[in-house]
């Protein structure tokens, strides 16, 4: 059975209803230290390790968040999916609060420098991200929130921008021009240093706000967009639990030789000190 990291994003802190669970301080990595411990255990017989990105408390703001530390040790724990569950705003009227979305693209809109490969420091990769998410994943994640009688939409655009301030109106009208269905603040971070990582990697969007583009938007309030995101998590978990014994049954993953043709860098001119820090990433490649 396949292993599967879990990453949950707002209201998502914990996984309910793991067995024979370990919780595992990792403190640091050589990319720094992660965002919390990962907590590791069964459900329904198959290995889950669960990690909170903003850690316990929601203390680590987006922009903040070692993307790089978090990847790499699931990687080190033998994750090879990723299931991201992220709540996010909806710029199209059709893709309504408590809904969910899968997306299968995103738009990258961080503007300050987030530390988005491993290939850094003498070694050079280049994975192919033409579609950033894994269709084996996202397609038991559909399946799944319609067995869990969810309101899900297949398929969009998640435009990722730098937070933690919200978009302008005059932003998510541009946005919303663009074409792009969802927005939040974190998943493509993830998605290339998954990749690089030959961990398969999809989103459960939670759905919990119009962003600020919709003329209803003043009538939103704060404890609105709360309660949603309660509603949404309760059901996210729902989810999970129906989808992750169909992943963990899947007999292969499409990330899993991302690398194979993607590091350029003659293995005999890479410093022995990356080749000892990737080795849980390039070890199968480069000795």
């Amino acid at each position: 059975m396949a292993k599967i990291g879990i990453i949950g994003g707002s209201g998502l802190y914990e996984l309910e209803g793991l067995e024979n669970v370990e919780v595992l301080d990792i403190f640091d990595t050589p990319f720094g230290r992660p965002s919390d411990h990962f907590v590791k255990g069964t459900l329904s017989g198959v290995e889950v390790v669960f990690l909170s990105r903003h850690g316990k408390g929601h203390r680590i703001s987006p922009s903040e968040i070692n993307y790089r530390a978090n990847i790499y040790e699931l990687k080190r724990l033998g994750v090879e999916a990723i299931i991201s569950v992220s709540a996010c705003g909806s710029l199209k009227e059709e893709i309504k609060p408590m809904d969910f979305v899968v997306p299968d693209q995103f738009v990258d809109r961080t503007l300050k420098d987030r530390e988005t490969s491993f290939f850094t420091g003498g070694i050079v990769a280049h994975v192919a991200f033409a579609d950033p998410v894994s269709p084996e994943l996202s397609s038991i994640l559909l399946e799944s929130a319609k067995e869990a009688e969810a309101s899900v939409h297949a398929g969009g655009t998640y435009i990722v921008m730098e937070g933690p301030q919200f978009s302008t109106k005059a932003e998510s009208n541009l946005y919303r021009s663009w074409g792009m269905d969802i927005i939040g603040m974190t998943n493509v971070t993830e998605a290339k240093l998954a990749r690089e990582a030959e961990i398969s990697y999809a989103t459960l969007s939670a759905v919990t706000d119009y962003d600020c583009w919709h003329p209803d938007h003043d009538s939103v309030t704060v404890e609105m967009i709360i309660d949603y995101l309660h509603k949404n998590v309760n059901k996210a978990k729902d989810i999970l639990r129906i989808a992750i014994p169909k992943i963990g049954a899947l007999p292969s993953f499409s990330a899993a030789d991302a690398l194979k043709f993607a590091i350029i860098t003659d293995p005999s001119i890479i410093p022995e000190s990356k080749k000892k820090e990737l080795e849980p990433i390039i070890g199968k490649y480069i000795s």
